[in-house]
């Protein structure tokens, strides 16, 4: 029977966090998986959509510990979608969103085995609307950008710094660690009130907001132990969140921002 088997993979985005963001066809792409490569950021319930049968593999990786190496997993999906059939390679957020998925594509094809992409609801827009943060709204912010606070050297993204100048909402992602950076960036442009919202594990029962000024926001994320995964909102929609209303009616610097 191994020469019935026809290798494909599946690239599939799961959403921001919360299990039930993940998409209709991402769930019946699941359910025609013979193998589910998941990344650490998934919600183990999702898994329960593939079948009993389905070989699940962890392949997921955390700020400083890295489970399995990239190429490692590239190399798993050949491998496997030659042995079993279907590879699903389950990854949070969307795959090509920061999420190295057109290496992966790029990698697999070479092989001769046809991949599939679908598409997750990307955190950069998803986690904000959550907490009732707009990335665009007539009036306040035309336009947004999303940018990598860790670059693959390991440094701030350049582009933050054009970011800055403009009057855009900008999204940070990966940028816990750079947050200091990132104050200073904007404080250079003399951006010391813009209001800034810090969300942890987005969309999710675990979920924490700390949210302040380009001043005051390095002294809150400490007192609110702010770990990642976390991304980081920049511009004057912070304000539009009721979420986060009582914190800018008061004084510039006081209010409750662990919510």
């Amino acid at each position: 029977m191994r020469n019935l088997i026809q290798p494909k993979v599946t690239l599939l985005g799961a959403g921001p966090g919360d299990p039930e963001l993940i998409t209709l066809k991402g769930v019946l792409a699941l359910n025609k998986a013979d193998v589910v490569l998941y990344d650490a950021l998934i919600d183990p319930v999702l898994l329960k959509h593939a079948p009993r049968s389905a070989i699940k593999i962890f392949v997921g990786k955390r700020v400083g510990k890295h489970s399995q190496a990239q190429g490692d997993t590239n190399q798993l999906c050949v491998s496997l979608a030659k042995k079993h059939g279907h590879v699903v390679r389950l990854k949070g957020g969307d795959p090509f969103v920061f999420g190295r998925g057109a290496e992966e594509i790029e990698y697999i094809e070479a092989f001769g085995i046809p991949t599939k992409l679908i598409p997750g609801l990307t955190s950069a827009i998803a986690v904000p609307a959550s907490a009732g943060i707009p990335v665009t709204k007539r009036g306040i912010s035309e336009s947004f950008w999303v940018v990598t606070g860790t670059t693959s050297a390991g440094k701030l993204s350049k582009d933050l710094a054009l970011a800055a100048q403009s009057s855009a909402t900008v999204v940070v992602l990966m940028g816990t660690k750079k947050l200091l950076e990132i104050v200073k960036v904007y404080s250079q442009f003399g951006k010391g009130d813009l209001p800034v919202a810090i969300i942890q594990s987005g969309t999710t029962r675990e979920e924490k907001i700390t949210a302040g000024h380009i001043s005051t926001i390095s002294q809150r994320a400490k007192e609110n132990q702010v770990e990642a995964p976390a991304i980081i909102i920049i511009g004057e929609v912070v304000r539009e969140s009721l979420k986060l209303a009582e914190i800018y009616r008061e004084a510039i610097g006081v209010g409750r921002v662990n919510l």
